[in-house]
Parts: structure tokens; sequence; C-alpha cells
């Protein structure tokens, strides 16, 4: 009885939010698409852009900035803030915060998926960070971003906090601000990056991963479960550990991304040079990669040139340098 009491109640006020969000939708035709639906519970902004065959589920929010592409789907009690655009066919599951009521944007492409309670576009958590001032976050198309996540947004307005295409972010990773991500990696839960990381593409790390600021991951790496990164990864090597050093080149992942066995034979060449030299090899780990960078016949695979040019440029003013190596002697 008393459930239907509640029903008799509550059916009214339901019926006047209808009315007024149907108002809102006549009233700006040129913003919302007769065939979208909006929950009468939804609390959407007559000023919010809304696409066609969008729903919007109970005790959603959008707000007045908000643009909200094609054939979204706002499941039950998310949010879209501030200056914030979702390109088509997003998913964005119940308890997700996209964008915040801050100076400048958050630009999400098409085909994203927003997992349960995740947090994006929000403000940084740098110090430095000057309040009124525009910051960014630009997310690609096709990634999946899962449940308590958090993504937050530029520290000034001169940077950005990028997101490529096609990766897939596990539970509760964390991407600070002015990172840049590039496409089709994989990072398993609780993987954090510290503001300024740059990882480029099909990299592939293990849980409860700790990557430095301003550390750079390069393509094809593997970083193993529970590494505390504090330097830089060379493009297609593994590392592990606390901190984390060099374990070997990243076969199985150069595998699965269709290498050629040539290829990974001129990488195991080029990586033994370097940093499993023989046993009566006196010279340095600088004398060793500049006499890599002479052997023409091995610089004649891409990937080793990749892989020299990977390791270079971490020693370049400003950069931290890569991972430490156990040097394995070999006879």
């Amino acid at each position: 009885m008393a459930a239907a009491a509640a029903r008799r109640v509550l059916s009214p006020r339901l019926l006047t939010a209808s009315r007024h969000l149907h108002a809102s939708a006549s009233e700006g035709s040129a913003r919302e698409a007769s065939t979208s639906f909006i929950h009468p519970a939804a609390v959407v902004h007559p000023d919010a852009a809304i696409g066609q065959g969008v729903s919007i589920g109970p005790f959603c929010t959008v707000g007045a900035s908000a643009r909200i592409g094609d054939a979204c789907q706002l499941h039950t009690g998310s949010h879209v803030m501030g200056h914030t655009e979702l390109g088509e066919g997003c998913v964005v599951l119940t308890g997700a915060i996209l964008g915040a009521d801050l100076p400048g944007r958050t630009i999400i492409g098409e085909n994203n998926v927003i997992g349960n309670y995740a947090v994006v576009g929000v403000k940084c958590q740098d110090l430095k960070y000057k309040s009124g001032e525009e910051c960014f976050l630009h997310i690609g198309n096709n990634n999946e971003i899962r449940e308590y996540c958090s993504i937050h947004r530029s520290s000034k307005a001169c940077d950005c906090t990028v997101i490529g295409d096609s990766n897939l972010i596990m539970g509760s990773c964390h991407i600070a601000h002015d990172c840049k991500i590039g496409n089709n990696n994989i990072f398993a839960n609780n993987t954090l990056f510290g503001g300024h990381v740059v990882v480029e593409d099909c990299t592939h790390t293990a849980g409860a991963v700790v990557v430095h600021q301003f550390c750079h991951i390069g393509s094809f790496s593997f970083l193993g479960g529970g590494s505390v990164v504090a330097q830089d990864v060379p493009r297609y090597t593994m590392v592990a550990g606390d901190r984390a050093e060099l374990r070997g080149l990243n076969l199985e992942g150069l595998r699965r991304n269709g290498f050629s066995d040539q290829e990974v034979r001129s990488l195991r060449k080029a990586y033994q040079k370097v940093f499993m030299p023989a046993s009566s090899c006196q010279s340095s780990f600088e004398d060793r990669l500049a006499e890599l960078g002479r052997e023409i016949e091995l610089l004649e695979s891409p990937s080793v040139s990749y892989m020299v040019e990977s390791i270079r440029t971490s020693f370049e003013q400003g950069r931290r340098g890569i991972c430490k190596f156990r040097s394995w002697n070999i006879s």
C-alpha cells in the first residue's frame, strides 16, 4: 500500500517533468531530434545539443554546454558536464562522470564505452594548476574505458591530455594530466600513469603498474605486473620489477603483432650487442650503442632503427634515460 501511495505521489511530478522536457525539445528542435528518448527523471538543460537516436536514462544530468552525438546511450545516473563533446555511438554506463564546469573542453570521439563510475575530463591534481585556466582532454575513437578509471585534463592551457584510438583501459586505471597515449594499447587493472607520461602504440601493461611522471613507454613494449617504472622503456622491450629493469625483448608481443621471424632475429642481435655483451667485451654502453649505429646490415631492418632511435632519444636533455639493465655476459 505504501509503495502504491508513493507511486501516486510521484507520478504527477514525473508527468510535469516530462511535459517540461518535451516543451524544451520543441523549442530547441534544431538541437534535439524527436527520435531521441529522454527519461522523465533525467535533467537535460534546454541548451544542450542532443543528436538523433540518443537514449538518456533516469537520473542523468546533461549540462548546458554539452553536445551528445547521434546514437549515444547515457545509462542511469551518468552525467555529462561543462564543455563536453561526445561523439556518435558512445555508451556511458551508470555513475560515470564526463567533463567538469571548468574553462576548456573535453572532447570524446566516436564509439567509446565509458565504464561504471569512471571519471573522465575533470580537473587535474597538479598543484601548479591555476584556477580559472583552460584545460583540455581529447579522446579518440573505439576506446573502452572500464569502471572506476580516472582521466584528467591538462594542467595548463598550452597543453592537452590526449588518448588515441582503440585502447583498452581496464578497471581503476589512472591517466594523469598532460599524458599522451597512442593507439591499440592495453592497460590492465590499476595501471597508474603520472603526469606528462608518453605511451606510444601497441604497449601492454600487467596489473598494478606505476609509471613515474615524464617517462616515455615505447611501442610494442610490455610492463610486468607490479612494476614501478621510473625511466623510459625502449621500443620492443620488456621490463619488470621495482625499480623496473629491462628483461629482454617482448617476444610474445612481437609475435602477436605480426613481426616476421627475420625482424625478430634482427632485433635479437641488436639487443644482444647493446645489452648482453660478450664476456671479453670491455666497451661501455655508449660505445656499444654507437657501434650498433654503424651496423649497416642490421639497420636495414626498420625495427632495429626504431629501437636505436628510441634508446638515443631517451638520453636527450630533459629525458630520464632508459630503465636499468642486467649485463648478462655471453661467450
